[in-house]
This record gives C-alpha cells, structure tokens and sequence, in this order.
C-alpha cells in the first residue's frame, strides 16, 4: 500500500531560512519545510549553482523561496546575512544553523589536524553562536520563532580517532549552547538542537566497506539515514505540534547506542 500524499501544511505563512542548504542535509530540510507550507531562504558559500538548484526545488513547491550567498568565517558577511534575511522575507520565524565545515572530504581532508579544527570552530562554533543569537535576539522581538541547530549524536559519548574529537569538540560546543539560548529566549523562543547519526551523505556514498559493516552494526534500525530523515525531524520541531519541546538535543540515529 502506498503512503499517502502529504497535503498539511502546518507552516504556511511562516518564512524559514536555512544555512548550508545547497545540498545534503539542509537541502533536504530546505524543501521539507517547503513541503510544510514555509518560504523558505536557501544559504550557500560557494555551491551557487547547486544553491539555485535547491531553491527553483523550493519555489516549484511553496511558490517562494530565496537565495543568499554568504561565508560565514566572516562576521560582516554573517551580519549581511541576517539584514538580508529579514529585508528579503519581511521576518524569520525558523532558522537552521545547519552550515557546518566540511572536513572530510575534498582539499580539507588533507588538512593539518589544527588546520581542521579552526575550520570547525569558525563554521559549526562560532557562526552558529553568532547568528543563533542574534536570531533569537530578533525573535523574541516579534514575539516568537523557533531556531534548530545542527549537532552529532556522538559528541558526548565519544568516538576514537582525529576525526571523532574534532567533532566531538565543536558540536558538544552547539550542544551546550543551544540549552543555555533556549533559557535566555524563552518563553518567545525554542531552540532544540538536531544530532544526527550515521546518515548518508556525501563521504557516507563514499565510504569504505569497513564502515558501511560498522553503520550497520551499530544502528539497530539496520541502515544508514538518509536527508530526509533528519528532515522531517526538523520539520516536527519547527511546527506547532513541538511548542512545548524546547532546549532539547534529538538525536536521529537510528536507535543506535555506544
């Protein structure tokens, strides 16, 4: 039997805006909450066709979005960002940090360990602190708003290897800050903070048949997860059905425990 078609729309007539979100993950989040009834502001850096890609996606299917090409290693290009956000939609109601630097593949898979680690903190630390507070700030302003950043179901357990405690050093950082923002902004303001797991994104298409064994093992749910779980997550937090759920770390991994 198939699924049935999707005609709720529990976010119309709210705008979200989504950092990262030419592909992957933000991508997939990007055009969920399109689906949701939200316009929607697509972010990319550098990936600017993939980014007008994902937002003609998000048009075809709320009749708006936007496009904003920012780096966020920069703060005036952060703080651009925000005035063009706002100015371009009007308000904000959801925001992503979802924008994270990629140190796993490509020239920065290279990259000396230190090298990584400021890649790290510049994008996934100090962007999403920056902009989540100044987000949140706007937001209890008008009233309300809800903000999700992006963590790493792993952060606060640990996993062996370079790879793990950088990570786990920049995303316990998102961790800790989303719970003391959702007590600074609230009642006004929810932030919750997505964790995802093994989910297959461009180094898991890639990954060795070492670590698909391992993915599978240590998930209980038997497969890696894909955009468009974490995106529906997303979804569910940023709607009406999540009003009581703030300061929250979800983790979407399949069950999976170390």
């Amino acid at each position: 039997m198939s699924a049935p078609t999707e005609t709720i729309h529990e976010l119309a007539g709210l705008h979200a805006a989504v950092t990262g979100s030419s592909s992957g993950i933000g991508r997939a989040i990007a055009l969920e909450l399109a689906r949701a009834g939200a316009e929607v502001l697509i972010h990319c850096r550098q990936s600017r066709q993939k980014a007008e890609e994902a937002t003609e996606a998000a048009r075809q299917i709320a009749g708006r979005a936007e496009l904003i090409v920012a780096d966020l290693r920069e703060r005036g290009q952060r703080d651009q960002l925000l005035e063009e956000a706002w100015g371009r939609m009007g308000r904000v109601e959801i925001w992503v940090n979802n924008a994270g630097a990629d140190i796993l593949t490509g020239p920065a898979a290279k990259l000396p360990y230190l090298d990584k680690l400021a890649a790290l903190l510049a994008v996934d630390v100090t962007a999403t602190v920056h902009l989540g507070h100044e987000v949140a700030r706007r937001m209890k302003s008008a009233g309300g708003g809800v903000i999700l950043n992006m963590a790493w179901d792993q952060a606060l357990i640990g996993m062996e290897g370079e790879s793990g405690e950088l990570f786990a050093a920049a995303k316990g950082a998102v961790m800790a800050f989303t719970k003391s923002l959702a007590l600074s902004f609230a009642p006004e303001v929810r932030a919750n903070c997505l964790a995802p797991g093994w989910i297959q994104t461009t180094w898991g298409q890639k990954a060795s048949e070492a670590w698909h064994k391992r993915v599978l093992h240590e998930t209980p749910l038997g497969r890696w997860g894909t955009p468009e779980d974490v995106a529906k997550v997303a979804r569910f937090l940023a709607s009406p059905a999540a009003a009581f759920v703030t300061g929250q770390i979800v983790a979407i991994n399949g069950g999976a425990v170390r």
